[in-house]
């Protein structure tokens, strides 16, 4: 008689652990959007003006800058990396710009230059902690120094300011659809591409993987340098597109420019739910965090309160998500140790 074929089936714990964990971060996600909307509700009855028209579109302009930064950072963040050298990037970015566009440069060109130095910078650090396999965190470390340093020498006391650039790039910058800035819409556009990718492309859904565990990853087959340097190569391009934007939308630019952002954009992507640890998270948890930081900026001052606990309460935010990262974590093995305890038991009788 002959028996019949093995069939292997998926393992239902690695179906039940992913699905947990997705849920436990969409939680995440939606903790964050009650508290934002809890406080501009309160801000909104102690100040009827703080959500008119142009307070809400102001509310969206500061926080476009923050977001598409910080998109590109919980890319980086997914795969258990870090770059701190985002801050450095978006200021160097907007003043390679600037100088485009104070010679009589086209708008479109001076974003693609910013583009351009955002991508080189990505690729120097993504070589450098894929092929060099150095930390991420001393790579960035470094690299946001040399950058910074670049920046001081080829910026000196220079300035660059609204009356040296195109009317109608300044324009671009506080402009828009009603209450929708146009660089709110640009900031939308990317955050859904990119989100996109990580959601249907395997190369996104890599990225995934790597983040949850790098030998787990390197042993599937998966090409683990060229799926970091992917990431910083992304997080990069749009810290470079975030300094053309940051050009427009406030018409300034000197070598302080950038300087300590990316403490607050780390800070955006973890309060949004981007484990630190890598592996989960969402691009969307990244842009709430920096909507619900750059808001805490406009509350403060409109109830008022010094803007001075800005940097204190992004510092307790900070901590609280990592906290509650961790106690996630825990009850999410626990969770998982009793499902597969279950199915033992399950098979045995």
């Amino acid at each position: 008689m002959a028996a019949e074929p093995v069939r292997h089936e998926p393992a239902p714990q690695s179906v039940a652990s992913r699905r947990l964990v997705d849920k436990v971060f969409k939680a995440r996600e939606l903790a964050v959007v009650l508290v934002l909307v809890v406080m501009l509700g309160v801000t909104q009855l102690s100040n009827t003006e703080f959500l008119s028209e142009q307070g809400i579109k102001d509310l969206m302009l500061n926080a476009t800058i923050l977001v598409l930064v910080a998109v590109g950072q919980a890319v980086v963040v997914i795969t258990r990396n870090v770059d701190l050298s985002v801050g450095s990037v978006l200021g160097i970015s907007a003043f390679g710009a600037g100088v485009h566009l104070q010679g009589g440069g086209s708008p479109l060109v001076a974003v693609l230059i910013a583009i351009g130095l955002g991508v080189l910078f990505g690729v120097l650090n993504g070589a450098l902690v894929s092929l060099g396999k150095v930390p991420a965190l001393v790579v960035t470390l470094g690299t946001l120094y040399i950058v910074r340093g670049i920046d001081s020498i080829w910026v000196g006391s220079r300035q660059i300011t609204a009356d040296a650039l195109p009317d109608g790039f300044v324009d671009f910058g506080h402009d828009g659809i009603w209450v929708l800035p146009y660089l709110a819409l640009l900031a939308v556009a990317v955050l859904v591409a990119v989100a996109y990718y990580l959601r249907s492309y395997h190369s996104g859904r890599d990225l995934y993987a790597l983040g949850s565990s790098p030998e787990a990853a390197r042993l599937a087959g998966i090409p683990v340098r060229a799926r970091i340097m992917t990431a910083y190569v992304l997080c990069g391009a749009l810290a470079g597109l975030a300094g053309a934007l940051y050009l427009a939308r406030f018409g300034n630019v000197d070598s302080a420019t950038g300087n300590g952002y990316e403490l607050t954009v780390v800070s955006a992507v973890v309060v949004g739910g981007v484990a630190f640890t890598g592996g989960s998270g969402t691009v969307y948890g990244a842009a709430l965090g920096a909507l619900l930081l750059t808001s805490i900026n406009s509350v403060l001052p409109a109830i008022g309160v010094s803007s001075v606990w800005v940097t204190a309460i992004n510092g307790i935010l900070l901590l609280l998500a990592i906290a509650a990262d961790r106690v996630l974590a825990l009850r999410v093995a626990a969770g998982l140790r009793t499902k597969a305890a279950q199915m033992r038991s399950a098979r045995h009788v």
